[in-house]
């Protein structure tokens, strides 16, 4: 599981929205002279907040210092369809195009036809998992300074 720690701000039945903040790495890596997220990392984006809805079973409260976690081979999965998928899409359209013997420009634009529709199957296969539960994030714990009576 990976964990996230966070804050909820809004309340619903079996779910509550949590803001997490977001940092960068850059303090410990080698190459963050070279990269554009040191770079950024310099010009004071440090931090972003993003809102998960995450399904939560424990009695919480707007203000809870919370601990979000997600599944490893949802992130993997995840990872893969939208990095991945694309890109051999893309070399796979081009490729057959180019075995056909046609024209170059017929190759590069086959290849970005083959992205746009990776894009067009992610979309769908994400609106189709969107509603899984056990590809959603879901509140482990409280915070261990911000315990809840009769938790531990």
């Amino acid at each position: 599981m990976i964990e996230e720690q966070g804050r909820v701000v809004a309340v619903e039945r079996g779910a509550v929205w949590v803001e997490t903040v977001r940092r960068s790495a850059c303090s410990g890596c080698a190459a963050r002279s070279g990269c554009g997220q040191g770079l950024m990392d310099r010009l004071g984006v440090r931090e972003r907040r993003g809102l998960v809805l995450a399904s939560c079973e424990l009695p919480t409260a707007v203000g809870d210092s919370v601990i979000v976690g997600v599944h490893e081979d949802t992130l993997l999965r995840g990872s893969l369809l939208v990095y991945l998928f694309p890109l051999l899409a893309l070399f796979a359209a081009a490729l057959a195009v180019q075995a056909l013997g046609l024209a170059e420009p017929a190759v590069i634009g086959s290849g970005l036809a083959g992205f746009a529709l990776s894009w067009l199957v992610i979309r769908r296969l994400s609106a189709r998992s969107a509603g899984d539960p056990r590809s959603q994030p879901v509140v482990l714990r409280h915070e261990a300074g911000n315990a809840q009576p009769g938790l531990s």
